[in-house]
């Protein structure tokens, strides 16, 4: 899920939980998806320009485009300190040409038109207003500069055979957890309306599809179990569900994942424009 998981935690016991699934949950994820997601990026060579990776966790994609672009710099945001710090060891190969702070996504420091690429992956179904922080990548994106997101949408996702029917969890965990902690958690499927409304061109989104035949499945379940490590405990304070329900779930969901009759499928929107 997000590069802000601990956003989600309502205890201090929960956020530990968070904090350190989504450290698990990052590589998974990057590992699973960079694949499929770094033929978008080849699209648009981007020679010296300048980069941000708004909400870049630990540095996982960050450092594979500053690979991928010998010629940029680089910008990586988050909240967490603690993350920047394993990012800037990770990144400490490329020198003075990637550099990470702390940032807020609602209001970002940097001038208008500062950018020539903004990436953000996993932020948008985590932040409480999805469209200010969209206007702010446009805001910092110079005329002719391109935002690359990675906006998940828990309506995209499924598993089968499951001894419940876990298209059930899919359709009413998630929306009610969005509700609950104040997120959005279909946005995927809405960020055509904020980036047309936003007046920007060349509105594209790829999926990326995951799943039991294109990824492996242990890598598939370690994504699983970091998202079960992140958030039952949260689902269940929360009321959603009873903590021995929510753990019989995940159970069958990350089962299905390892099962060679099993099949899990995770569509994740990335949307491209150009300012």
């Amino acid at each position: 899920m997000s590069q802000h998981d601990e956003k989600y935690a309502s205890s201090p016991q929960a956020k530990e939980m968070a904090d350190e699934s989504m450290v698990r949950n990052l590589a998974a994820q990057a590992e699973a998806i960079w694949p499929q997601e770094s033929p978008i990026f080849a699209r648009h060579p981007l020679g010296t320009g300048r980069v941000l990776d708004l909400g870049c966790g630990t540095g996982e994609i960050t450092a594979r485009l500053a690979e991928a672009y010998p010629d940029a710099t680089f910008v990586g945001v988050d909240l967490e300190e603690a993350h920047l710090e394993r990012a800037r060891t990770r990144c400490a190969p490329f020198g003075d040409r990637v550099r990470f702070e702390i940032d807020d996504a609602l209001a970002l420091s940097y001038r208008d038109a500062s950018f020539d690429l903004v990436v953000c992956r996993h932020v948008l179904q985590a932040v409480p207003d999805a469209a200010r922080v969209t206007a702010e990548i446009h805001r910092v994106l110079k005329p002719g500069g391109r935002a690359h997101l990675l906006a998940e949408d828990y309506g995209m996702i499924l598993s089968d055979p499951t001894p419940r029917d876990s298209d059930r969890f899919w359709q009413e965990i998630p929306p009610r957890f969005g509700e609950a902690v104040g997120c959005e958690m279909h946005i995927g499927r809405k960020m055509h309306a904020i980036l047309h409304d936003l007046g920007m061109r060349d509105i594209a989104v790829d999926y990326v599809v995951l799943d039991t035949l294109r990824v492996p499945r242990e890598t598939f379940a370690r994504i699983w179990e970091a998202w079960r490590d992140g958030y039952a405990e949260s689902i269940a304070e929360l009321g959603l569900l009873p903590r021995a329900e929510v753990d019989l779930w995940w159970k069958e969901l990350i089962a299905c994942v390892r099962d060679p009759r099993g099949y899990t499928l995770w569509q994740v929107p990335i949307w491209t424009a150009e300012k």
